[in-house]
């Protein structure tokens, strides 16, 4: 058990240290969001509820796929065939959950920072909106860590990941946009909970399906 933790943090820790010496990406990525929601209220200014939150989903969508494509793509062959023979790959793969996890709610809190300075603040529950953007960066981190695993094994093509990614993030993206209306208004949402549920079961069934997957495409 030590030594899975211990080959599990010291791949996430390689990753973070990657990010750290690779620093044009992640502000090649902020600079992508700030850029993109500077746009938006140029040409919008300051959108009514609804719009706001459809708004700040899809920024969200468009950065996980470009904060997380990299976190596989950045791994040449060689580079893999060396892990191959040093960890399991389900330790792999656990740390990169974990690493584009991290990655991801700091991404979140800094959309959720750009939409505030540049196009308002019309949220009523402002706590309950930063659970369900925590919440939403973690679903869209662990999908986009699965699918990415997977183009990656396939001659390094993301553009596959953003045509996988489509219909399987649709759901995702349904149940967070109606989970977080809740915040905007201070009447409670029927059937709230249960969209909970759905969530919170997609992202256990996520990370089942990269756990039982993952170790057959290592193989190949």
């Amino acid at each position: 058990m030590k030594h899975s933790l211990h080959q599990i943090w010291t791949l996430v820790k390689k990753d973070i240290l990657l990010e750290w010496r690779q620093q044009y990406a992640f502000f090649g990525i902020l600079l992508y969001v700030v850029s993109t929601v500077f746009v938006i209220n140029l040409m919008m200014g300051k959108p009514e509820e609804k719009t706001w939150n459809a708004l700040f989903w899809v920024v969200q969508l468009f950065v996980s796929v470009n904060a997380i494509a990299k976190s596989f793509f950045q791994e040449n062959r060689g580079r893999m065939l060396y892990f191959y023979s040093l960890v399991h790959p389900r330790h792999f793969i656990i740390a990169k959950l974990i690493y584009n996890l991290l990655l991801m709610s700091l991404m979140s809190l800094i959309v959720l920072l750009c939409c505030f300075i540049f196009l308002g603040n019309p949220l009523i529950n402002f706590s309950y909106f930063f659970g369900v953007v925590i919440l939403g960066g973690v679903s869209l981190s662990l999908v986009f860590t699965m699918l990415a695993a997977i183009a990656a094994q396939a001659n390094q093509n993301a553009a596959l990941m953003a045509i996988m990614g489509f219909p399987v993030i649709m759901p995702v993206l349904m149940l967070l946009g109606n989970v977080s209306r809740s915040a905007f208004t201070a009447v409670v949402q029927p059937g709230l909970p249960q969209m909970f549920v759905w969530l919170v079961g997609m992202d256990v069934l996520t990370i089942a399906l990269a756990l039982v997957l993952f170790p057959f495409l290592w193989s190949d």
